[in-house]
């Protein structure tokens, strides 16, 4: 009877033992395996297309485009919901390329456009000082060329030859308080010293009485015609010497506050392709045309004798030197937009982000950033555009499932 007993009670451990070990022994295959150093495979996340970070399969294939899908791992997926991660290898066939911010002097130009005129401080205005009429008349038209000493015209004056009249009668009759004061009104009227020589040694009085040209240049206006009657008030012709003129140049109101006096400045005319001439400006106008809203600059330079006429069409740049060292990058790697400005930062091992910048003045192929980026970081300056939406879009979806997820803690509580 006790044997019996005990064969019972070592049968019940037997199967107490073996139902314990069956319950533990995976729990220590765990622990085990964990702690052993075997190196595992790296794990594939999801498969995604290079051009489109939603299209997502859990196995190789082709993006809707034909492209390899590529592989996104585990541990070096984007931590932030608006970083873009391509492989190395489409960055390079989609030839994006990244410039570093710069910090420097900006040297930027102004274009705009400008019409030729004459200089008016070498314009010479024309007025006979007697009243008379024009019997001989020497230039025919405006823009006609003008010599120095040329006659321009011949007017007959009664008031002129009465004037050398009484010159002749002092002269003969030797008075000489008489003879000086005929002397004066003659050249007061407007007769020359070798034309009253002549009157000397002739002793005879001319019915015409020419005027001649003062300086070489052009007729700039015409007033006359042959036969007109003239008085000291009629302004007979315009001479316009060539040796300068000026171009007055428009320059928006929103770049007005740039131009200084004394900038370079280059132009180029309509009518001469390829030849430049170079000036600098000389005055600006106190005043802002209000139908264009564009503020006038006068540019003074040397024609080197080349026949330039009023109102010919001018293309300017003036060149304004930069004040100060500031922060810019290539105009291409600028993304405008409605509400703000961006751009797509390289972070580097195929990573970008779309962050907004300020931008200040632009100065031909670069733009100065206000704020938003430092020296040394890098922007993308082609292919920045793809890289820009497919941000957005990521963006986008973490920004709503954002929203999501506090709703649902919302009806939560």
């Amino acid at each position: 009877m006790k044997r019996a007993i005990t064969l019972v009670i070592a049968v019940v451990v037997s199967l107490g033992v073996g139902y314990a070990l069956a319950l533990y022994l995976p729990i220590f295959d765990a622990v085990e395996s964990t702690s052993s150093p075997t190196k595992k495979e790296r794990e594939i996340l999801y498969w995604v297309a290079p051009m489109d970070a939603n299209f997502r399969r859990d196995k190789p294939g082709k993006s809707p485009m034909g492209m390899d899908l590529v592989p996104v791992y585990a541990d070096d997926a984007p931590s932030e919901d608006d970083v873009v991660t391509i492989d190395p290898k489409i960055v390079q066939n989609l030839g994006v390329r990244s410039e570093a911010v710069v910090r420097g002097m900006l040297k930027r130009t102004i274009q705009t456009v400008g019409y030729v005129e004459y200089d008016e401080n070498a314009l010479h205005h024309i007025h006979t000082r007697v009243d008379g009429w024009v019997e001989k008349l020497s230039v025919k038209a405006e823009g006609d060329p003008i010599q120095e000493g040329q006659v321009l015209f011949e007017l007959y004056s009664p008031t002129l030859v009465n004037a050398q009249q009484e010159y002749v009668m002092a002269k003969s009759a030797s008075h000489d308080n008489l003879l000086s004061a005929s002397r004066d009104r003659l050249l007061a009227l407007g007769m020359t010293e070798t034309e009253i020589g002549q009157l000397d040694e002739t002793k005879e009085v001319h019915q015409r009485i020419s005027v001649f040209a003062k300086s070489d240049g052009v007729v700039g206006m015409l007033g006359i015609r042959e036969g007109i009657y003239v008085t000291p008030a009629t302004h007979v012709m315009s001479i316009a010497e060539l040796d300068k003129v000026w171009v007055l140049a428009e320059v928006l109101e929103r770049q007005s506050g740039l131009v200084s006096v004394g900038q370079e400045v280059t132009f180029e005319l309509d009518s001469m392709p390829g030849k430049r001439w170079q000036g600098e400006i000389e005055y600006i106008y106190p005043e802002l045309d209000p139908t264009t809203r564009s503020l006038k600059v006068r540019v003074s330079f040397d024609s080197q004798n080349e026949v330039l006429r009023p109102n010919m069409f001018a293309q300017v740049s003036i060149s304004i030197p930069g004040t100060k060292r500031i922060l810019h990058v290539p105009r291409s790697a600028v993304i405008r937009g409605g509400l703000s400005d961006r751009v797509v930062l390289d972070l580097g091992g195929g990573q970008f982000r779309s962050i907004p910048i300020t931008v200040g003045m632009e100065a031909g192929d670069r733009i100065e950033v206000l704020k938003g980026l430092k020296r040394g970081n890098k922007v993308v300056t082609s292919g920045q555009f793809l890289i820009d939406s497919e941000s957005n879009i990521e963006g986008a979806l973490a920004r709503f499932e954002d929203k999501d997820d506090e709703k649902v803690e919302m009806h939560k509580h």
